[in-house]
């Protein structure tokens, strides 16, 4: 099973609440991540994993599981995302070496890898880590990514690490990568922002906490109603002119132009 893009919004239910899973799916998400690691104490480990892998036998459509980085876990969170047809990737927290995804490529049973950047070494290595053929998407593990370097603001504090992500993403081929979380989950209006930042950035998508955070974010990553009409009519405006340049709305129209205009009618959903 292979990933087609990047999800709009990636939603993460706790492997400890499976009962959650059904809902999470039909909440409107792209993908659904279930956690098996920040979202679970070290003592329920192991019983969390056994509750999703009678729930994965279950499950209708496809979710990623974001497993564990480091023992005695890891091995066997890999060996279950191996056995479920329906887990379509595994996201690796703390992603940091080509190493490191090659191993836990092979020990998943192949499944695409999505790198969670969440430290000043994964971040240093993030073309490599972009590189990797089991790669098929960055992540931007924001939280984490800020308590490793000691920096405070949430904004500006971070966008040159952002932009880096989507220019990493760009050189190696891959799908635009996923921002991370926005811990509000009581006022829609962070989120909100939050997401028309990363899309403006280049990220093509976000993870997600809070089922009520999805619909906003799905509409942050999807062209609105005037970008969809602008983009008709510069299409229709190009077809007319048979590929020269034109004018439209006073602004002149050539071939950027019009591959921004296709690219936004791309996105429909």
């Amino acid at each position: 099973m292979t990933m087609t893009g990047t999800p709009r919004s990636a939603l993460f239910v706790p492997a400890t609440r499976t009962d959650r899973l059904t809902k999470a799916l039909s909440s409107g998400a792209d993908a659904v991540i279930v956690d098996l690691e920040d979202a679970v104490a070290p003592q329920d480990k192991t019983a969390a994993r056994w509750a999703l892998d009678a729930a994965l036998a279950t499950v209708a459509r496809p979710v990623w599981v974001r497993v564990n980085a480091e023992a005695p876990w890891v091995e066997q969170d890999l060996a279950l995302c191996g056995r479920h047809a329906t887990v379509q990737a595994v996201m690796v927290p703390k992603a940091e070496t080509a190493e490191q995804m090659q191993s836990m490529f092979e020990a998943c049973g192949a499944k695409p890898l999505v790198a969670l950047i969440e430290t000043a070494r994964g971040f240093a290595r993030r073309d490599e880590l972009a590189a990797h053929p089991a790669v098929a998407c960055l992540a931007f593990g924001s939280i984490d990514f800020q308590l490793d370097l000691g920096i405070a603001g949430e904004g500006e504090a971070l966008l040159m690490f952002r932009s880096a992500l989507v220019l990493a993403s760009r050189l190696a081929g891959l799908s635009p990568p996923l921002d991370g979380v926005t811990v509000e989950v009581a006022n829609p209006q962070p989120v909100a922002a939050d997401a028309a930042r990363a899309r403006a950035l280049g990220f093509g998508g976000k993870l997600c906490i809070h089922p009520q955070q999805v619909a906003l974010v799905n509409a942050a990553f999807s062209p609105s109603e005037a970008e969809l009409d602008w983009a008709q009519r510069v299409v229709a405006a190009c077809e007319a002119a048979g590929g020269a340049a034109v004018a439209l709305d006073g602004k002149m129209v050539d071939k950027p132009v019009l591959l921004r205009a296709q690219a936004l009618l791309g996105l429909r959903r």
